[in-house]
């Protein structure tokens, strides 16, 4: 029986290592490519404009929000429900305000349930797409314009769904540089006096 040199054996482990360790960092942007493209766990498609065809038939959207926990923003839809022609442009409204005496910058997470509607329901533009950014008191709408793409009643399992709920959840982000420095320079102003 061959015996193993040490360097040999150290030198596999280092890069078994690395090899796992490359995998770990590669899974997060493969996966999120992965749902984009699929529509995988109710991820939405994005469009540059609407759609060419609009069928007789109609879905029901139902609007969802939510806020993490540490997120101090109020944040809802305008309109709960709405019903639109498959293959019709939509636009909703969610309506976000800030509370507080702080300036407060947020993204949102979006997904699409039932999930195998997440291939089918299009945005168009969106709020989710930027961060947001509200100053103290400030209340805003925020569009989201989309449709659901007509080849959902051609498809094996999404054919049967007759609602999608589209539910955002608003997540509290650093301030962008500029307000960064507004509010830096807002909390020393006020602390002179």
């Amino acid at each position: 029986m061959a015996v193993r040199s040490p360097k040999k054996t150290v030198f596999q482990l280092v890069g078994v290592v690395f090899l796992m360790g490359g995998l770990a960092w590669a899974s997060v942007p493969f996966y999120s490519w992965f749902c984009a493209v699929t529509g995988f766990g109710g991820t939405t498609t994005v469009a540059v404009g609407a759609s060419e065809t609009i069928l007789d038939e109609t879905i029901k959207i139902r609007f969802d929000a939510n806020t993490d926990q540490s997120m101090p923003w109020e944040f809802k839809p305008v309109e709960n429900t709405m019903e639109v022609r498959i293959g019709e442009t939509g636009l909703a409204f969610y309506e976000a305000y800030n509370p507080t005496d702080r300036t407060i910058a947020g993204t949102a997470s979006y997904n699409v349930a039932p999930f195998e509607a997440g291939g089918f329901f299009t945005k168009i533009d969106c709020f989710c797409f930027t961060e947001q950014v509200l100053k103290p008191g400030e209340r805003v709408l925020m569009p989201v314009t989309f449709y659901v793409d007509p080849e959902i009643t051609t498809d094996r399992d999404a054919k049967f769904i007759h609602r999608i709920t589209l539910s955002y959840t608003f997540h509290e982000t650093d301030l962008p540089e500029d307000y960064a420095a507004l509010e830096a320079g807002t909390s020393s102003d006020t602390s002179l006096n």
